[in-house]
């Protein structure tokens, strides 16, 4: 058999092939072994001709020689011929035949998940463009059921080559990863070789040459954004900000930054974040829920605003009274242009149930712009899909797609769009927009609760299909959606996610854990790319009295 593998040890071992010659007749089973040997495999060579004992084994779902002797090198300077893999597929054990062999694949395929490469070095590809969350764009059931199995089909992970976990550095994109030279959910890759492996249930290609990454998704900038209307509102989850006692100290807070220089960073990358949507009206969420005071962090973020605006812009925050909103420890909050909008009466919120946990209340000011248009700004932040409850629950998965908690969310969109029809800020104003974090994708069951009472998804009437604000498990779809009433619809122009975050590396973030002391300034910039896990959703509005 011969050595294909990357270079020796990088993996604790080498891979074996049997000769092009010496295969067997079985285009079902594989010519190819992992052997595992810290010892000797720094001696093995590619392309070396090698005889060796072992123990089979299977380790996460490899196959492998553990337990090795008798290793000895019996030539030297030969090949093999890769076999070509194609996605997607025939089904998920179809590559099991070419385990451990060397592969090439001819296609272009797509970076479809970026989220391992700070830890592992990997990134997920699929073919014909990136995966997508089955609930974004088709039903729940069957069809979400359908989707999910293809997605399954359509992808693989290319490793970097090694087993250490937080490589430096990151060998993606060539010559490695920094804050100013990454690689984007969207772009494309060529030139693929390497040595099929398994491990944790992911089909993973060991690089043996380096493969060709096509930036054909660049970062956007402010000018990409929708322009020609009156008014631009927005919305942006911006991940756990807390900003300790709000004196420099109370660190580690509950969530978010652990420290006070992690703070420092998150907070630069969140204000030029905020600061490049130009809007004259954002909904907040997941903002420490800790008051309106000097020291709170929603006071915190305004100062911030208005330190980096220019001149005609100055932002304040809607204060609904008391001390917090609602018991989590997060909030919604909505931010607004002094110079563009004014506040027209008390803001309102719904406190009852299924709002009083799990469901952020939402929050709802009514404004008048300076050409005396008025409208109703709404922000939402319904319970996520995590801390799923036992199996008998209502609220528990069920296995169509939506994920757990999916029920509660639906009553919650009910309960909102009764709530609103009451008009809570008696505005006497019938144009509302609703924007915030739904945690619900396109086509689940709450934005369908919204739309039964009359409300417009704009994703899904002003955008794509495949819009998307967030990527989790290198499928991506729209968690954060902007939803509008038929009065309201009439004066939108356009809707667009603004994709600084979710098409970016996890390790570019302010977080400073598993990085080396050169990765804590390679990484990071104080730019708004990878601010939050989710992207801000700008709309474009022509509002008139």
């Amino acid at each position: 058999m011969t050595d294909v593998s990357v270079e020796a040890g990088s993996l604790h071992g080498f891979y074996l092939q049997a000769l092009d010659g010496n295969a067997d007749a079985d285009p079902d089973t594989s010519e190819g072994l992992f052997v595992y040997d810290r010892d000797v495999s720094a001696h093995i060579k590619r392309g070396d001709l090698v005889r060796v004992r072992g123990d089979v084994t299977e380790y996460k779902g490899e196959t492998e020689f553990q337990n090795v002797n008798g290793l000895a090198i019996c030539g030297t300077g030969r090949s093999v011929t890769p076999a070509q893999l194609r996605l997607p597929f025939i089904d998920t054990d179809a590559p099991e035949a070419y385990e451990g062999m060397a592969v090439s694949i001819a296609q272009k395929l797509t970076v479809t998940g970026d989220s391992g490469l700070g830890q592992y070095g990997e990134l997920t590809l699929s073919a014909a463009g990136r995966l997508y969350t089955p609930t974004n764009v088709v039903p729940p059931g069957a069809p979400a059921k359908a989707l999910a199995a293809f997605n399954a089909r359509n992808r693989i992970v290319l490793d970097d080559g090694s087993s250490a976990q937080d490589p430096d550095p990151i060998i993606y994109p060539a010559p490695q990863l920094t804050a100013y030279h990454t690689v984007r959910d969207g772009d494309t890759i060529t030139g693929i070789q390497g040595v099929l492996s398994y491990r944790f249930g992911e089909w993973l290609i060991e690089p043996t040459t380096q493969p060709v990454i096509d930036p054909v998704n660049p970062r956007p900038d402010a000018s990409a954004l929708p322009s020609g209307g009156n008014l631009r509102v927005a919305s942006a989850n911006i991940e756990n900000y807390f900003n300790g006692n709000g004196e420099g100290g109370g660190f580690p807070t509950q969530r978010g930054a652990d420290t006070y220089a992690e703070y420092q960073r998150q907070r630069a990358k969140t204000i030029a974040e905020l600061s490049s949507l130009h809007a004259d009206v954002i909904g907040l969420m997941e903002v420490e829920n800790d008051g309106y005071g000097p020291d709170s962090a929603i006071q915190d973020i305004v100062n911030g605003l208005n330190a980096a605006a220019p001149a005609g812009t100055h932002y304040a925050f809607v204060d609904p009274g008391g001390n917090k909103l609602g018991t989590d420890a997060i909030a919604n909050d909505i931010v607004y242009n002094t110079e563009a909008v004014t506040p027209v009466g008390a803001p309102a919120t719904l406190l009852a149930p299924p709002f009083d946990y799990g469901n952020r209340p939402p929050l709802a000011q009514t404004f008048e712009t300076n050409n005396h248009a008025r409208f109703t700004y709404v922000a939402n932040h319904l319970r996520s899909k995590g801390g799923c409850p036992s199996g008998n629950d209502p609220n528990a998965a069920q296995g169509d797609g939506q994920g757990c908690w999916n029920v509660q969310r639906a009553k919650a969109a009910q309960k909102t769009a009764a709530w609103l029809a009451t008009d809570p800020t008696g505005s006497g104003d019938p144009d509302f927009i609703l924007m915030g974090d739904f945690n619900s994708y396109t086509r689940e069951d709450p934005i369908a609760a919204f739309k039964t009472s009359g409300y417009t998804s704009l994703l899904q009437a002003r955008a794509s299909a495949h819009a998307y604000t967030y990527t989790y498990k290198a499928e991506a779809g729209a968690l954060d959606h902007a939803l509008v009433n038929q009065s309201m619809l009439d004066q939108v122009l356009a809707v667009m996610p603004a994709h600084l975050n979710a098409d970016e590396p996890k390790v570019l973030d302010y977080n400073t854990e598993y990085k080396s002391a050169g990765q804590l300034s390679s990484l990071y910039a104080p730019t708004p790319y990878r601010a939050s896990d989710h992207d801000p959703l700008v709309v474009e509005l022509d509002l008139t009295p």
